[in-house]
C-alpha cells in the first residue's frame, strides 16, 4: 500500500512552515483586498527550488518532443507526489491559489506542451510552466458550461493564412490578468456542417492583442485567491502560428486534448479535497477539546464525537483514492473517465460535507471570518461545480461504464 515516504514526510514539513509564514499572513488581503496571489505562488516557487525543476522537465519534455519519444506520463516511473503535496498543503489554507496554479502551470502550460510544435513551447510554454507568465484556459462558455465542446460558440474562420476569431469565454481562471492564453475555437469553414460537430482548434493569445478584452475579476462567493473572469474576442486575428501544432489536425488534437485534461482534472481534485478536509479536521478537533459547554468541552459530547469520526471517514477515503491515484501514475496506468469522475464526484462532496460539519461544530463562530472554516467552506462549495458538476460527473460515470 502507498504511503508518504520519509522524503515526503519531509517535504510536508517544510511546504507547512512556508505555508504558516508566507501565506497565511496575507489571508485578508487576499480574500477581502484583491490582492492576486502570483507574487506569492512565485516566492514559493523560488524558495522550493521549483523554479529550477520547471525548466528541468521543460527540456526533457521539449527533447522528447524533437525526438518524438512518447511522454513520460506514459511511461510511468515518475513521482508526482511532491507536486501533489504542494497542492494539499496549499489547500488547507488557500484552495483559490491551487486552482490558479494548476491552470496555469498544468492546463495551460500542459496543453501548449503536448499539442504545440517545438517552438511553440519555447515560445510560450517554459515561461507558464516557470510562472514567469500567467496562463489561462479557455473553453467555458456562458451557455455551454457542463456541454463545453458540443454547445461551444466561438468561432475561428480562415482568412487567407490567418484566422478571425468571434466569441466570448466565461468562469475563466486566471483570466483577468493571463499573459497568455490557450483557447478552444470551433472552426467555421463554410460547409455548413452542424456546429456540434465541427472541428475544434486550439489557439494560443496573447494579452493585449487588438481584439482581445479581458474582464475584470468577478465577484464571488469563495476561492478569491483564484481571479476569475470574461474573455471577448472581435474580430481578433491570428496567424498560423498561433495555432497549436500549426495544423487543424493534430495528433489528439483539441476535443481530445480537452477531454484528456478533464480526466487529470478531476482525479487531481482529491488532493485539493484532503487539503481541506484535513485542515478542517484538525481546526474542529482543537476547537472542541478548548470550547466548553455547561463546563466541560464539548469534545467529550457523544454528537460532536460522531461528527469528528464521520470527517475522519471522509479524510481516510479521500486519502485512500489519492494515494491509489499517485501509485498508478508511478506506474503509467491510465485512469478511465469513469474512475476519474468517481473521485472528483466523492472527494467534492466529501469536502464539503466536511466543511459544513467544521462550522457546525464552531457554531456561531463557525460563521465568522475569523475562525477559518468559513472561508474554507465557501472555497470547498465550488468543488461540486467546476471540473464538471456533480449531476455531469455521474452522467459521465454512467456513460462510461454502460458504453459498448
Amino acid at each position: 500500500m502507498y504511503e508518504w515516504s520519509e522524503e515526503h514526510q519531509a517535504i510536508i514539513a517544510v511546504m507547512r512552515r512556508f505555508v504558516d509564514e508566507e501565506i497565511r499572513p496575507h489571508l485578508d488581503a487576499i480574500e477581502h483586498e484583491g490582492v492576486p496571489p502570483y507574487e506569492i505562488l512565485r516566492k514559493m516557487y523560488s524558495v522550493f527550488g521549483l523554479k529550477e525543476m520547471a525548466q528541468e522537465n521543460f527540456a526533457r519534455a521539449l527533447a522528447r518532443k524533437v525526438s518524438g519519444e512518447e511522454p513520460a506520463a506514459r511511461r510511468g516511473g515518475s513521482d508526482p507526489a511532491a507536486q501533489i503535496i504542494s497542492t494539499l498543503e496549499l489547500c488547507r489554507v488557500s484552495p483559490g491559489m491551487v486552482t490558479s496554479l494548476g491552470v496555469s502551470t498544468g492546463l495551460a502550460a500542459g496543453t501548449i506542451n503536448k499539442l504545440g510544435t517545438p517552438a511553440q513551447m519555447e515560445r510560450w510554454g517554459k515561461d507558464l510552466m516557470t510562472l514567469d507568465k500567467v496562463g489561462a484556459w479557455a473553453i467555458t462558455e456562458p451557455d455551454s458550461g457542463s456541454d463545453a465542446l458540443g454547445g461551444m460558440r466561438t468561432s475561428a474562420r480562415r482568412d487567407g493564412e490567418e484566422y478571425i476569431i468571434n466569441g466570448s469565454k466565461t468562469w475563466i481562471t486566471n483570466g483577468p490578468f493571463a499573459d497568455t492564453i490557450v483557447l478552444y475555437a470551433k472552426l467555421d469553414d463554410g460547409s455548413g456542417e452542424e456546429q456540434r460537430n465541427r472541428k475544434v482548434l486550439t489557439f494560443v493569445l496573447d494579452a493585449g492583442m487588438p481584439g482581445l478584452e479581458q474582464s475584470k475579476p468577478m465577484r464571488k462567493m469563495g476561492q478569491k485567491a483564484s481571479p476569475t473572469g470574461t474573455l471577448f474576442m472581435t474580430d481578433l486575428r491570428v496567424g498560423k502560428d498561433r495555432l497549436l501544432g500549426e495544423t487543424e489536425d493534430p495528433q489528439g488534437g483539441g476535443r481530445a486534448s480537452a477531454k484528456d485534461n478533464f480526466v487529470s482534472e478531476r482525479a487531481g481534485m482529491a488532493a485539493m479535497a484532503l487539503g481541506v478536509i484535513s485542515e478542517c479536521l484538525e481546526l474542529s478537533i482543537d476547537y472542541a477539546k478548548g470550547r466548553k459547554l455547561w463546563e466541560k468541552p464539548i469534545s467529550e459530547y457523544q454528537l460532536i464525537q460522531q461528527k469528528l469520526a464521520y470527517m475522519e471517514v471522509a479524510r481516510v477515503n479521500v486519502q485512500n483514492m489519492l494515494f491509489n491515484y499517485i501509485e498508478r501514475s508511478q506506474n503509467g496506468a491510465s485512469m478511465s473517465m469513469a474512475e476519474a469522475s468517481a473521485i472528483k464526484l466523492y472527494s467534492a462532496r466529501a469536502a464539503c460535507e466536511v466543511a459544513d460539519e467544521a462550522i457546525q461544530i464552531f457554531g456561531g463562530n463557525g460563521y465568522v471570518s475569523e475562525y477559518r472554516v468559513e472561508q474554507l467552506s465557501r472555497d470547498a462549495r465550488v468543488f461540486r461545480i467546476y471540473a464538471g458538476t456533480d449531476e455531469m460527473q455521474i452522467v459521465a460515470i454512467a456513460r462510461d461504464l454502460l458504453k459498448g
